[in-house]
């Protein structure tokens, strides 16, 4: 099978392509913009391979996806380019409504004229496959998990444009036929992850021992799950999920910020020693506008029909984690050398 994936050198889609690549024998053709949380090093471990294709394309610009489809001729389509950091999405909303809706909606356009061109029998196999976020459901009180059937209720620019790309999606296949299945997912970590999200940044400032700024009280929860694990995930579920359905993929493995925080304070602490240990850094910052209390995921459906279930329990994913980083330090340091240096976003209206 051919795959193109969207987004395929950000985080989760290099983790995707890591995979098709080095597990199965499909072929994989990565349509990426190469923004500033795009990195071909986390490609380098398959770029040489012959299943491994690149094209350098914006997903808005209608005239390159439709010449990427074109001459790739994929038999599905996995898309994962976005913007995604909802610190940024607060300075700077307009890049989000360009990438996320129109950027969207371009990619459904061009697939759908894609689609109806093709021939039986690759017509019937052919899948789109939208990949979204636990943000578009909003915010958990104390109990309860969100279900695929949650009333959407996003609270922030970025949860705002993915909830309009996912209706839009549904759009596309109720109203055109395109074979589409949609996953949302709970917070991803683990290696290749840009230094600006929670966990990366914490082991990159512990590790300058520089101050860790946690939104205030550090309470808000997340269900965390680790990238490797959502990566089957979608593999599964464009492989087998049912058309129009979505599912929800979640870790499992429900903390508040401050508790990670620690986490990752003692893992470096054993790791990499030092005279003081690392959860006196703490520092207690003013709190993200908007910021969702919690975030919960259910995935019965996804457990239930196809089988799957996290691999790695929080614990075990976070220790691989803080090793991956202190292991690879030459990755994030070319990270660290451009125009980010693990400064906060996010505290001003755009």
């Amino acid at each position: 099978m051919k795959i193109l994936v969207t987004g395929g050198a950000g985080f989760i889609g290099s983790a995707v392509v890591r995979q098709y690549l080095t597990q199965t024998e499909h072929q994989v053709l990565v349509l990426d913009k190469l923004t500033y949380a795009a990195t071909l090093s986390s490609l380098a471990s398959v770029s040489h391979l012959p299943s491994y294709g690149l094209a350098r394309v914006d997903v808005a610009d209608a005239a390159g996806v439709a010449r990427a489809l074109a001459e790739y001729q994929p038999d599905a389509v996995m898309h994962l380019a976005a913007e995604s950091h909802v610190d940024r999405s607060i300075d700077g909303p307009s890049a989000f409504i360009q990438t996320n809706v129109v950027g969207s909606f371009t990619l459904l356009e061009q697939c759908l004229r894609y689609w109806r061109a093709l021939a039986e029998p690759r017509k019937s196999r052919f899948r789109f496959h939208h990949v979204s976020t636990d943000e578009v459901f909003g915010s958990l009180g104390p109990t309860g998990a969100f279900h695929e059937t949650t009333p959407y209720d996003p609270r922030s620019p970025y949860s705002a444009s993915k909830a309009a790309s996912d209706h839009l999606v549904r759009a596309w296949y109720h109203t055109y036929g395109l074979p589409v299945v949609l996953t949302n997912c709970s917070n991803n970590y683990g290696p290749y992850h840009f230094p600006e999200k929670l966990i990366p940044l914490m082991i990159l400032k512990g590790l300058k021992r520089e101050p860790l700024p946690v939104y205030g009280r550090g309470t808000n929860v997340r269900d965390w799950l680790y990238v490797d694990d959502h990566a089957r995930a979608l593999r599964l579920v464009l492989e087998r999920g049912r058309l129009g359905e979505s599912y929800n993929i979640g870790g499992d493995a429900e903390r508040q910020n401050l508790e990670v925080v620690h986490g990752v304070c003692d893992l470096l602490d054993e790791l990499e020693p030092g005279a003081e240990p690392r959860r006196g850094l703490v520092q207690f910052v003013t709190d993200r506008p908007g910021h969702d209390a919690r975030y919960a995921m259910n995935f019965d459906k996804l457990r239930g029909e196809l089988g799957w279930q996290p691999s790695e329990s929080f614990e075990s994913g976070l220790r691989k984690t803080v090793e991956w980083y202190l292991s690879h330090r030459q990755w994030w340091q070319d990270i660290l050398s451009g125009s980010y240096q693990l400064e906060r976003l996010g505290q001003g209206a755009p």
